[in-house]
């Protein structure tokens, strides 16, 4: 890495070939959510630490944007599912500006999925379904969070865990009216594979007006 007299680092060196493999129009199913099935099937097999792991950016009402990681939890041919506080300031765009963008990035394999699409609060029954198969702990800290809120120490988040600890001790915890899941009901859905010299292969999938699928391929 060479330094520059300001404190920048160039990285221009700093590159990787993709050379693993290609991807042609008839690799791919019809159905973008099965075919992102057998790759993150594929994600798993391979060993990748948290494959279900996404970027999920978001934009306010202004259109300031935002992006963190999010776990996936589930996905099925409505779209992909993953939970949060409501209070949080990802619930807070989504309530704002409903549209959104996914990322997973398989770099192992060189690959990335990305999926844009609008995102809508799951039913209470579905969010208690899988509240209900969290860990006890991950229970306790939904009701300890208030989630992107300012913090003054991490001690008063550990009275608060052992305050939510004596307050549910003698049964199970309930589901905050607070927390639950997102679907994100996907417009596009891109498949990238990485190849050499930077010309990677690039198919999108978009939803036509009567839910079928077009698929093209793209520029790298």
């Amino acid at each position: 890495m060479k330094a520059y007299g300001d404190g920048g680092v160039d990285l221009g060196a700093l590159r990787k070939e993709y050379k693993t493999r290609g991807l042609d129009r008839e690799d791919l199913l019809p159905d973008p959510i099965d075919q992102f099935a057998a790759w993150f099937e594929q994600a798993r097999e391979a060993g990748l630490t948290e494959p279900n792991a996404m970027s999920l950016a978001t934009a306010d009402a202004e259109g300031a944007p935002s992006i963190r990681t999010v776990l996936l939890k589930l996905f099925d041919r409505q779209g992909f599912v993953f939970f949060t506080n409501y209070r949080s300031r990802k619930a807070q765009d989504i309530s704002a500006n409903a549209s959104v963008a996914l990322l997973f990035p398989w770099l192992d394999l060189e690959r990335q999925v990305k999926i844009r699409g609008r995102a809508s609060r799951i039913s209470t029954a579905e969010s208690l379904r899988y509240f209900s198969s969290r860990p006890h702990g991950s229970q306790i800290g939904a009701w300890v969070s208030d989630q992107s809120q300012v913090l003054s120490s991490r001690q008063v988040l550990e009275m608060k865990v052992l305050e939510m600890k004596r307050k549910f001790a003698e049964g199970k915890v309930p589901l905050p009216d607070f927390w639950g899941g997102y679907r994100v009901e996907p417009l596009s859905i891109e498949f990238w594979q990485g190849r050499e010299s930077r010309l990677h292969d690039r198919f999108v999938y978009t939803r036509q007006g009567d839910g079928a699928w077009k698929i093209d391929r793209l520029m790298p």
